[in-house]
């Protein structure tokens, strides 16, 4: 990773006082929790995902959330009815559905953004209206040519395109792909994609993992994000709920407010070989929600 910079130097990259001022006042975050978690204890439980939604919304809601961003699983025609059902019984509002594709060549991108519109035309029958779409890598993280970044950019504005005419939202993630050689592919998309079509959702743990220095990306991004996905982690190893670690999300809480943040903050716990699981779900959820009200200022 680079070197990091200090809070200082992080915050040097905004507007005056005057203005950082003013953006203070328009801090607003939303919060809301990711499913991907659950599709991983579903699935080592031997549970289909119909079978599983009535827990899974039941039990966000009485973790504290009012707000969930669902993985497109969630409303494929097998399950988008019992989605619907869930989030009707537990009065919980699907903010985001997250889909992703391959857009570097024009077939894999016809084929992207075909999927894309299916998922929104379902998401915007349980009520969502911001679509996060990831760019699929190359094969073994092959390298994307200039002409390749390119008419990926210009395929994702198409997708912003079509999405804004079905009134619906596309904002970008990324993974670590995105950030490798100076996150040469996230420049390329947050420089050659239109801000009236597409924002940003920003995820810390993978900048860190594609080697970047987050206190970079964030001014780079700047008021392009309109999504956060959070995590932590400790020694590397991913932590089983959003508490203390080695990512300094004060740091990063302070630059949203001075930025003026109106965007969504999205839990994203996740399992992986080495983690410890010494908690229910629902608690775990429960303690990271308590931690980004505290740490963001979250009400």
């Amino acid at each position: 990773m680079g070197t990091m910079r200090s809070r200082r130097e992080v915050l040097a990259a905004l507007a005056g006082a005057p203005a950082v001022a003013i953006a203070r006042a328009s801090y607003k975050p939303s919060l809301a929790v990711q499913t991907y978690v659950w599709t991983q204890v579903l699935r080592g439980q031997k549970r289909t995902l119909a079978e599983g939604v009535d827990e899974v919304v039941g039990s966000s809601k009485r973790a504290g959330y009012r707000q969930i961003e669902f993985v497109p699983e969630f409303v494929s025609p097998g399950v988008k009815k019992a989605t619907a059902e869930a989030l009707k019984k537990h009065d919980m509002k699907a903010a985001i559905v997250y889909v992703n594709g391959a857009m570097w060549d024009t077939e894999n991108a016809e084929r992207a953004i075909a999927n894309a519109l299916v998922v929104a035309e379902s998401a915007k029958k349980v009520g969502a209206r911001i679509i996060v779409a990831n760019m699929l890598p190359k094969p073994k993280d092959e390298r994307k040519s200039d002409e390749e970044l390119r008419f990926q950019s210009q395929s994702v504005n198409r997708l912003g395109e079509e999405l804004k005419s079905h009134g619906q939202r596309l904002i970008l993630h990324h993974h670590h792909a995105e950030m490798a050689e100076n996150a040469r592919e996230w420049r390329e998309l947050m420089t050659n994609t239109d801000p009236k079509l597409v924002g940003a959702c920003i995820d810390y743990d993978w900048v860190v993992q594609g080697g970047q220095d987050p206190n970079v990306i964030l001014p780079f991004t700047g008021n392009r994000i309109e999504s956060f996905h959070l995590r932590n982690a400790h020694q590397g190893v991913w932590t089983e709920s959003l508490d203390e670690g080695d990512y300094d999300y004060p740091a990063t809480a302070a630059f949203l407010r001075d930025m003026g943040f109106r965007g969504y903050l999205v839990v994203e716990l996740a399992h992986k070989s080495g983690m410890k699981i010494t908690r229910p779900l629902e608690e775990n959820l429960r303690r990271s929600r308590i931690y980004v009200e505290k740490v963001f200022g979250v009400r």
